[in-house]
């Protein structure tokens, strides 16, 4: 199955050309690029949430192949569901699914299903590939949308990707255990406070950033619910600081924090804007 684009001339550049240009202004010059096991990534249109993306991706070290894990905004398809097959498309190329990866996940798991129908419209995974095929011609990709998002469950996906992807390092073929961190990125996709004052927005996503830092799924879980912060990826953060862990994460950088009222001027209702490295 070819995953057809569904935001590509809303949410980023439509033609191939454009869209170059402007992941290229996003992109930042860095010295020396970081190993990361995990990372934190916005999915808001480019022209908001773009800087911080190209940031964190300028930032990077970028592997093999990358678990994409977003918030599921249509409540299409089953609670977790994973795309396990064929391709996906952007207007600067066809990306292909990491099959055996994606099947060991799915295997690792039962709440999860193999479900396209999540992926066809759903914005929060396809924004973070421009990024990815700017600096990479081959990389594949395992797709998971995830609208239960309860803590056992965010917990279970983790654990799922970090056994996966241990199993994988192990096979023959592979270089052990060691090499996992290279070889795979998990990426989770979330926006920070959705439609709040910058200042209350601000404070409000620190106390949920600052769980992230200290590498703590629970407590960011509990902070989001307890302060009613509406980080629409709080689930799929929890599920990728978990897997991060268990492959061997010690700590986590906050690369750059921005809201869109720095682009639109309305300070008043702003959504927040994190990028955070976890190593």
């Amino acid at each position: 199955m070819l995953r057809q684009p569904a935001v590509a001339g809303s949410f980023y550049q439509g033609a191939p050309d454009s869209l170059r240009k402007q992941i290229q202004s996003l992109i930042i010059s860095v010295n020396e690029r970081r190993a990361a096991i995990g990372i934190m990534t916005p999915h808001a249109g480019l022209m908001y949430s773009g800087s911080v993306a190209g940031a964190v991706y300028s930032n990077i070290l970028l592997p093999e192949t990358f678990v994409l894990i977003g918030p599921n905004h249509t409540g299409l398809g089953a609670p977790i569901s994973l795309m396990c097959q064929g391709e996906w498309e952007t207007p600067l190329g066809t990306v292909q699914i990491d099959e055996p990866l994606a099947a060991s996940i799915l295997s690792k798991s039962p709440r999860m299903r193999e479900d396209p129908r999540a992926h066809l419209r759903e914005h929060s995974l396809e924004v973070q590939l421009p990024f990815i095929q700017h600096f990479m011609e081959n990389f594949k990709i395992v797709p998971i949308q995830m609208l239960d998002t309860r803590l056992d469950t965010c917990l279970e996906v983790g654990r799922a990707v970090a056994d996966a992807v241990k199993t994988r390092a192990q096979s023959p073929g592979h270089e052990g255990a060691g090499t996992a961190n290279r070889k795979v990125l998990i990426v989770a996709s979330s926006d920070m406070s959705h439609y709040e004052l910058a200042a209350s927005a601000k404070e409000k996503d620190f106390l949920a950033i600052n769980n992230i830092l200290n590498l703590d799924p629970r407590g960011l879980y509990q902070t989001v619910k307890i302060y009613g912060i509406t980080m629409c990826g709080c689930g799929p953060t929890v599920a990728m600081l978990t897997a991060s862990k268990l492959l061997g994460a010690t700590r986590a950088e906050l690369i750059k924090y921005a809201n869109s009222g720095e682009v639109s001027g309305d300070y008043e209702h702003v959504v927040g804007y994190a990028g955070i490295v976890v190593m």
